[in-house]
């Protein structure tokens, strides 16, 4: 998921907006990948790989320490499960609230690692999760689409990733996914049986800060034009690995 920036969109009237899921739950950012969390990554990167084989290009990319943001496209629910395979290191997610109404899935995604963000606000709450995880020196996984989308262009990004970059100085790793709308489009509940393309674009570097230490919304917006570029380049050659498209 994406958020906008606290700039980009009012706060929402609190007499008329209900706290959305996963508010009451403390998310506490832990870097050791603990047994539990190696043995549900290791399940669930097993089923992964049986059923889509994805194919990888572009690990190098991924830094092994500090901060990093990773940017997914987004074209199936599935994609969230593809950048398990981008890098051993623990992830965190941010997830769209509603997976919180189920407490006992809401307890297993805190333990993983994601935390909730409302979609249709700007919400500091997640924004300020998402930048504490990258002062901590860990990987954040966030789609600048912000949610599913189709087609074979990639617009109208969100501002978030850039933001949390010029914010934390953590860089940004366009992702590319390949034959995920193929396998498991928008709607579809079982997927097919596709091998998935992965392909990770180079880092891009954070953007500049003003004199002042203030993230300058100039250098966010070329920030996020280069973001979509180098995404789109990711996305471009995953699709063409497939030879599906």
């Amino acid at each position: 998921m994406a958020l906008n920036t606290p700039e980009s969109e009012p706060e929402p009237d609190p007499a008329h907006h209900t706290p959305a899921p996963g508010r009451h739950h403390e998310f506490a950012i832990e870097p050791k990948r603990s047994i539990g969390y190696r043995m549900l990554r290791g399940t669930f990167n097993g089923l992964m790989g049986v059923w889509f084989r994805p194919k990888v290009v572009g690990r190098e990319h991924v830094p092994a320490t500090g901060p990093v943001i990773l940017a997914p496209v987004h074209r199936s629910f599935a994609d969230f499960g593809f950048t398990s395979f981008c890098t051993r290191r623990k992830l965190f997610f941010m997830t769209k609230d509603s997976m919180w109404k189920n407490s006992y899935l809401g307890k297993l995604l805190l333990y993983v690692g994601a935390f909730p963000v409302h979609r249709e606000s700007a919400d500091r709450e997640a924004l300020q999760r998402a930048e504490e995880v990258l002062k901590r020196g860990q990987v954040l996984v966030l789609f600048p689409e912000g949610t599913r989308r189709e087609g074979p262009t990639i617009e109208n990004l969100m501002e978030g990733a850039t933001y949390l970059s010029a914010r934390t100085g953590a860089p940004i790793v366009p992702i590319g996914i390949g034959a995920s709308d193929l396998a498991m489009p928008k709607g579809r509940a079982i997927p097919k049986l596709y091998t998935i393309q992965v392909v990770i674009g180079p880092a891009i570097a954070a953007p500049a800060r003003t004199g002042g230490g203030r993230v300058s919304r100039s250098a966010v917006h070329v920030a996020t034009a280069d973001l979509v570029t180098q995404l789109q380049a990711a996305y471009d050659e995953a699709k063409a690995k497939t030879g599906r498209y």
